[in-house]
């Protein structure tokens, strides 16, 4: 039996599927509010069962690295197709960086990452009502929009890729308190991992779902039911005896090694946390996604 830090890590993997993926900086001012348009732009973005695209943080940029010299962050955007996503990104950044103070959006996919480009800041300009300009700022094509505040800069075209979702490992705690704790450890490892984001509420996932329904036709997916701790002895079940508590962590990002990077940083810090009992992943037979990213290849196992 494989173990880490005397955890035992199940000989399977995490079933992970493409999706499209476009890379976004959003600067500002200072870091703060680089960091209130980066929230709201990646608002109800945890899955894409029922929200319009899975979308998190991926990290803060220093002035250094940024095209004005003003603290930012990076952000993803993921979705299931081109056009969901030219119209998402449309969307919140119209909605949720445009309305932000100080902030800018600028693309951060090069031209040779990118298999795909969406003119958001061309259409994003007309905001400006007649008074907007296309200029050159930074090496790079922009809109400049009056507003209120001052000026919005958007960078007139933004790329985006195929990228991979879905990667995943599940903690099995004897707790709560041990589960969340090795949760929120597996969140900031995965953190300093670039061309991830971990997109649900805290990176954590509270509600792990399975494809479809035992009951319901008009379901699309449901409680995965075999790990839910108060369900033992009711379903058949993929809890072991002493586990009380089972936490989520899934990863989207820029690569399948990015991907499988994040996994491995965030299984090592859970595993460090007394009270964990198991590292698993979620995967339904190979026929969900074309990526099996296996857990012990990861950790060298």
């Amino acid at each position: 039996m494989a173990e880490l830090n005397g955890v035992h890590i199940e000989n399977t993997f995490a079933e992970a599927f493409p999706i499209k993926v476009a890379r976004v900086l959003i600067t500002a001012i200072n870091e703060r509010w680089a960091l209130e348009a980066a929230r709201e732009a990646t608002g109800f973005g945890t899955s894409v069962i029922m929200c319009p695209v899975e979308a998190g943080i991926e990290r803060t940029a220093s002035p250094e690295e940024t095209p004005d010299g003003r603290p930012g962050a990076y952000v993803l955007f993921c979705a299931p197709g081109y056009k969901a996503l030219d119209n998402q990104l449309l969307a919140r950044l119209g909605q949720c960086v445009l309305t932000a103070p100080t902030a800018a959006a600028f693309n951060a996919l090069s031209e040779e990452e990118s298999e795909k480009t969406f003119n958001v800041g061309f259409k994003l300009k007309f905001f400006g009502d007649g008074f907007e300009r296309e200029e050159e700022r930074y090496g790079r094509k922009v809109s400049v929009i009056p507003v209120m505040g001052g000026e919005f800069i958007v960078e007139q075209n933004f790329g985006a890729k195929e990228g991979v979702a879905g990667g995943n490992f599940f903690i099995l705690a004897e707790n709560m308190a041990s589960a969340l704790l090795a949760a929120e450890n597996a969140v900031s490892a995965i953190a300093k991992v670039d061309g991830v984001i971990t997109p649900f509420p805290g990176g954590i996932v509270s509600s792990g779902s399975k494809p479809g329904s035992l009951k319901y036709k008009f379901m699309h997916a449901t409680t995965n039911h075999k790990f839910c701790p108060t369900l033992k002895g009711v379903v058949e079940s993929e809890i072991p005896e002493g586990v009380n508590a089972v936490l989520e962590i899934v990863i989207n990002g820029l690569s399948e090694d990015a991907v499988k990077e994040a996994m491995r940083c965030g299984i090592e810090a859970a595993v460090r946390i007394d009270g964990v009992k198991k590292i698993t992943a979620g995967n339904y037979g190979g026929n969900l996604g074309k990526y099996h990213l296996k857990l012990h290849d990861i950790l060298g196992l």
